[in-house]
């Protein structure tokens, strides 16, 4: 019996689910042992069982990586969700800012950071990938990393300093560097997989969207929200929990 489901993802992914020559797409049938049936007008997308199906949840995980495509992540990053210890989060902004373009378009830069840095360590310190396409902030990576990630971005969203949010990154990454090194000594935990019921009620997969330019992102900051200077990920952190002691500092002697 062949089972099919249906999803949609923008019209503006098509192309790069299909991928030059169908690459992409190959790739996904592969994976999965399922056929894929993608209209490129409309961004509807019907994933089939094959004879060749043998996984139960192969349909599933089909979605779930095309899904992670369709938010705005590479092919190549998405395809690791193959991996049953990675799963993909993706956080509607505007369970946070409401329907304000203009809030949309602050938070988006906030997270996202001058340059791409405050991204950046988040990746960097926590190893999850992020990616910001829409009215999304979509995660891969391990479950525990993915929590992390969450929180400080709803930091972020809630209006706490990036300095804060660093001081925060910098707890959870010594906390995950001491679950690594208890699993060297004790063994890794059994692996899990999770999957993602809720994925399925992604509201944002039912029209293409339009992306907001990097402009407009870079508008959106203060002098407060970030330091100037460019530095590695840990030696950025050190230096705004730096300066930020030495600032309260005169201000007590002030007083």
């Amino acid at each position: 019996m062949v089972n099919i489901e249906y999803l949609k993802i923008p019209k503006d992914r098509v192309g790069v689910t299909i991928g030059k020559n169908g690459k992409i797409k190959h790739q996904l049938e592969i994976i999965t042992k399922t056929e894929l049936k993608i209209d490129s007008e409309t961004g509807n997308i019907a994933i089939s069982s094959t004879d060749e199906t043998e996984d139960p949840l192969a349909i599933w995980k089909a979605r779930y990586m095309i899904k992670a495509i369709g938010r705005g992540f590479n092919p190549d990053i998405a395809l690791t969700l193959q991996n049953e210890d990675l799963i993909l989060e993706i956080i509607n902004l505007q369970d946070y800012v409401g329907k304000s373009k203009k809030a949309l378009v602050r938070q988006k830069g906030r997270i996202i950071g001058k340059g791409g840095r405050t991204r950046q360590i988040m990746h960097d310190m926590l190893d999850v990938e992020i990616s910001i396409y829409g009215k999304t902030v979509s995660l891969i990576g391990k479950i525990e990393n993915i929590q992390m990630a969450k929180e400080a971005i709803e930091m972020i969203l809630e209006g706490s300093r990036q300095k804060t949010v660093y001081a925060y990154l910098e707890k959870m990454q010594d906390k995950l560097k001491r679950k690594e090194f208890d699993e060297m000594v004790n063994g890794p935990e059994d692996p899990k997989q999770y999957l993602r019921e809720d994925l399925d009620n992604d509201i944002d997969y039912t029209d293409a969207e339009e992306d907001y330019n990097q402009n407009a992102i870079d508008a959106g900051f203060t002098e407060d929200d970030e330091p100037e200077e460019v530095l590695s990920t840990e030696e950025t952190i050190r230096e705004i929990l730096r300066e930020t002691a030495e600032e309260e500092k005169l201000r007590n002697q002030e007083n």
